[in-house]
C-alpha cells in the first residue's frame, strides 16, 4: 500500500491541466484549495482502486 497515496502519470497530467486552468483565477486561496482538493480526490480514487483490486481472491 506504499504506492496508494501517489498519483499515476495520467493523474499527474490531469492535475497539471487543472493547475493551468486554476492559475487563471485571481484569488490565491481559491487556487490553493482547488489544487489540494483535486489531489485528494485523485488519491481517494487510488485508494478505492487498491482495495477493490486486493479484495478479490
Amino acid at each position: 500500500m506504499n504506492n496508494v497515496n501517489k498519483l499515476t502519470l495520467e493523474q499527474e497530467f490531469k492535475l497539471a491541466i487543472y493547475i493551468q486552468k486554476i492559475h487563471k483565477l485571481n484569488n490565491i486561496n481559491v487556487k490553493k484549495h482547488l489544487i489540494a482538493t483535486l489531489k485528494q480526490m485523485m488519491i481517494k480514487d487510488n485508494i478505492i482502486k487498491y482495495f477493490i483490486k486486493n479484495s478479490m481472491p
